[in-house]
């Protein structure tokens, strides 16, 4: 027995690698669901997503041909389930990032067994969050001058102070360097899998996919670089990119939104959702392709921790607006959280007080944090509960400064259906990456299995 395999079986520090693999086993498991036909569960849920974003894609296209008066915006909602819909996304795609980038500079071993699907639940996110800004627009079709390019308008020009400009900035650094931190980290699996394929399509497409990868001692060393690099390129963007987003809110002069609070409370409260949503997939991904080994009680009992920590940061959150609104003695500030809590959307605000605040408060019994129905629920009615908190943020504003102008919003089944369809597109993309591509990291796997005395690497 290894020194450092005796110094963990003493403090009785849980392997992250289970059920005495071997280096080979790790490759065979790991690659079964790439290399093995689909499974009819895996069919009959990929089919029913795919569905749903047929039709979320049929009826934006609708929208595009009628207009934004089919949704339920008027005027002092104008943003609607659209930015609810932008930021909830945004706060999933929060997880992969952190999971990825700021657990890899502190060199934490439990992230190998879920770093890979957190970033490409980030890379999805992201994408299902953009199109949303893009569409909320109102002329979707002319988004592209959101970039600022040289063209032929003369004097126009994108406007630097409009947050939305700053979200597209946001947005696009931040989807760019996960997709190439993303596809770095998949290129040594990539050419595992070339090398095991049998069928000549299939090696070739690999072959393309890992840009001919060896496998040499110069390759890795070069690799460890940059994903070092890339690291610590990504690691501004966890609080830089929900900081930012909720600029949105916080610029305006509106009371409820123009708080200094909005930056850290968003960025925890990403952190929060963005690692609920990463739990219920790693416990269906453990279950379904058959990967206790490597998703272990561990990572999923840290994530919890996670979840738990976070969650008491929101709640902190929400009571201190509440005092400061008090503390201020503003009376708008006052009536504007008052309408948030007892206001006619009163029912949504509890919604989102007893899932994000009561609801991870389960986590500080171990035995809870081990039991997989718990942590799986618990992470649903989170991420329930975080899109309510935007839910909440967005809709809470219909009463503003002239009681003559107050009106109520109501969802339209067209915006139920966009709700529905991020959901479809998201899953939709999952489950065909899933067939791709490895589920777990295969090489960094291995740098973490416990030592077997005499085994060979």
């Amino acid at each position: 027995m290894s020194l450092a395999q005796a110094v963990r079986d003493k403090l009785d520090i849980p392997d992250l690698v289970t059920g005495g693999k071997s280096l080979k086993d790790v490759t065979v498991d790991i690659a079964k669901p790439n290399e093995d036909f689909p499974t009819k569960l895996w069919w009959n849920t990929f089919l029913l997503v795919l569905t749903i974003t047929l039709i979320d894609v049929a009826i934006i296209g609708y929208l595009f041909y009628e207009g934004l008066y089919l949704l339920g915006i008027n005027n002092p909602v104008g943003w609607g389930f659209f930015v609810v819909n932008f930021v909830f996304w945004i706060g999933i795609g929060h997880a992969g990032t952190l999971i990825s980038a700021v657990l890899f500079l502190f060199r934490q071993g439990w992230r190998t067994g879920i770093n890979r699907a957190a970033e490409a639940m980030t890379i999805f996110a992201v994408l299902v969050a953009a199109s949303n800004l893009i569409l909320h627009v109102g002329r979707p079709w002319l988004g592209f001058w959101l970039f600022p390019y040289p063209n032929e308008r003369g004097p126009l020009w994108v406007n630097f102070r409009s947050p939305l400009i700053w979200d597209t900035f946001a947005v696009s650094t931040y989807l760019s360097i996960s997709m190439v931190f993303w596809y770095l980290g998949l290129i040594p699996d990539l050419a595992t899998l070339r090398d095991r394929a049998t069928e000549t399509w299939r090696k070739n497409l690999y072959n393309v996919l890992s840009f001919g990868w060896v496998g040499s001692a110069r390759s890795w060393s070069h690799l460890e670089i940059v994903s070092m690099i890339l690291a610590a390129l990504s690691t501004p963007l966890v609080l830089s990119v929900h900081t930012i987003v909720s600029f949105d809110f916080a610029v305006s002069i509106l009371p409820g939104w123009h708080t200094t609070i909005f930056p850290p409370y968003f960025v925890a409260g990403a952190i929060f959702s963005g690692f609920a949503m990463v739990v219920t997939l790693m416990v269906i991904a453990r279950e379904v392709f058959n990967l206790k080994n490597y998703i272990t009680m561990k990572h999923l009992d840290n994530m919890n921790k996670i979840m738990m920590v976070t969650g008491l940061i929101v709640g902190l959150a929400y009571g201190t607006e509440f005092f400061i609104a008090w503390y201020s003695g503003n009376e708008y500030e006052v009536f504007a959280f008052w309408n948030r809590a007892f206001g006619p959307y009163g029912w949504a605000y509890f919604i989102m007080i007893s899932c994000n605040v009561l609801s991870p408060q389960v986590f500080w019994f171990r035995k809870l944090r081990y039991n997989i129905p718990v942590m799986f629920v618990a992470s649903l009615v989170v991420n329930v509960g975080m899109w309510f908190e935007r839910f909440v943020i967005m809709m809470t504003l219909n009463r503003d400064f002239l009681p003559s102008s107050w009106a109520m919003y109501t969802p339209t089944l067209f915006d139920y259906a966009m709700l529905i369809g991020t959901f479809g597109i998201f899953f939709t993309l999952f489950l065909l990456w899933c067939r791709i591509m490895p589920v777990i990291a295969i090489a960094e796997v291995k740098t973490v299995m416990p030592q077997k005395e005499g085994a060979h690497h």
